[in-house]
């Protein structure tokens, strides 16, 4: 560390030091409207959430003046099991107002950069301190007014703070831009899926003599016309079959506690599926008890989740492709997953099966299987039973393909983000620090690509 860094309390470099308020009546009067009331469920180290985010009115904001969020604040979860995440505000989140388990800090920009300040709190030494203060209350996890007040920040001039914000921002919002062209493109095949095999436009088009606005070569994969069946109108000559008529679905190993062990063997568990589907990497269990051969589910398989531990049934029959970890040789999955594999003797692919299991009329399906009080459970045959439209397997081949690739370019753009957040896990401690400079780390910063 330079000698020109200073160490001091948090109070004196900052001109708000304090958390906010709910609306009188609780969550139940949240009323809607254009200020957002951000919870601690929206604040993580690695960025804001919108899940979960509530909106006010303008009334109930203006009884929460004295809790308003300004670009640039940074935010702190001060209570509960969530205690000392943290994160910045995003500029498209304003005007807004926080509740009382999130404490606003507002970095006084004559000593110290805001961004430096949200680094700062979420390095590993930092995240310590807090977790350690905050594990001291009575009944449960809490940072005072006080305990803030008083941490001990360390840092460099200010010239240097923003350097050093900037090059750990650069990372974030690369992060960022891939996860919100992921969305585009996945958004984009599921688009594709409704048009052909939900809405039938194209067919629809040629029924009416109207062009599909598709190549030729795959508007001739679509008939003109349509026939009744028990889903309603089809096009013609398209078959209604079980969805398990085409598929197997194995289910995954049950495990005992003292099995879940540092391991080349990992257990996808529900929390390998992000909510409404889709796959979390983090997710995985290291495992060390025994399994069979079926329940090994290997990169590019699909699974769905048997089971959800919340009433809002956002995971249970939603899917994930598996994507290979650098950590585990080999995975397996856990009594709440299901691998879901496309039989020799049908015609449905992944990528098929994958945006059919995120279409509403699946989900619902699926809702109608799925049973249990606190834990929810799909039944046996809920997936299997499922009734499907099944067209030509030419055009099923041609979506497959068309899918594959989106597929391919996220996979391709996850993985990138994967190893930015590594550089930045890596460099984040040593740039807050003072141990490494900013000229290695900007050629650190160019090596990945950035």
């Amino acid at each position: 560390m330079s000698s020109d860094w200073r160490s001091i309390k948090l109070a004196e470099v900052t001109t708000k030091i304090g958390s906010g308020q709910t609306p009188r009546g609780g969550k139940d009067v949240y009323n809607g409207g254009e200020y957002a009331l951000i919870r601690s469920q929206n604040v993580y180290n690695d960025g804001f959430s919108v899940g979960g985010l509530a909106y006010i009115d303008q009334n109930q904001a203006q009884e929460l003046s004295n809790v308003e969020v300004r670009f640039g604040d940074v935010l702190l979860n001060i209570t509960g099991d969530s205690v000392a995440r943290c994160c910045g505000v995003p500029q498209w989140l304003i005007p807004a107002r926080v509740n009382q388990h999130v404490c606003i800090l507002r970095a006084d920009p004559v000593y110290l950069d805001s961004g430096f300040l949200r680094y700062f709190i979420v390095t590993p030494s930092c995240q310590g301190q807090l977790l350690s203060l905050a594990s001291g209350g009575a009944t449960r996890n809490a940072l005072t007014k006080g305990m803030l007040d008083s941490l001990e920040i360390i840092f460099p001039p200010l010239r240097e703070q923003k350097a050093i914000a900037h090059i750990l921002g650069t990372l974030d919002d690369k992060i960022e831009l891939n996860r919100k062209t992921n969305e585009t493109l996945e958004a984009m095949a599921k688009a594709l899926f409704k048009s052909w095999f939900v809405d039938f436009d194209p067919v629809r088009a040629k029924a009416e003599g109207r062009p599909t606005g598709l190549p030729a070569e795959i508007s001739d994969l679509f008939p003109d016309s349509f026939e009744d069946s028990e889903l309603g109108e089809i096009p013609s000559g398209w078959e209604i079959s079980l969805l398990g008529d085409h598929i197997d679905l194995i289910k995954g190993r049950s495990y005992k506690s003292d099995e879940l062990n540092p391991s080349t063997t990992a257990l996808v568990t529900l929390k390998s599926f992000h909510r409404n589907g889709g796959y979390r990497p983090d997710g995985l269990k290291g495992f060390t008890g025994e399994y069979k051969e079926q329940q090994v589910v290997k990169p590019g398989e699909l699974v769905i989740a048997l089971t959800d531990v919340t009433q809002a049934a956002e995971v249970i029959g939603r899917p994930a492709i598996v994507k290979s970890d650098s950590h585990c040789s080999t995975l397996v999955a856990s009594l709440d997953v299901g691998i879901v594999r496309p039989k020799t003797t049908g015609c449905l692919s992944t990528p098929y099966l994958y945006f059919l299991m995120l279409a509403p009329r699946y989900v619902q399906h699926i809702l109608g299987y799925t049973s249990g009080t606190t834990v929810l459970h799909l039944a046996k045959d809920g997936a299997s039973n499922f009734p499907l439209p099944i067209g030509s397997l030419p055009l099923l081949n041609h979506f497959a393909q068309l899918a594959d690739s989106i597929l391919r370019q996220v996979d391709a753009s996850a993985r990138q983000s994967e190893l930015l957040a590594k550089t930045r896990d890596a460099l984040l401690p040593k740039l807050i620090s003072g141990e490494i400079r900013i000229p290695d780390a900007e050629k650190i910063l160019e090596e990945v690509g950035v």
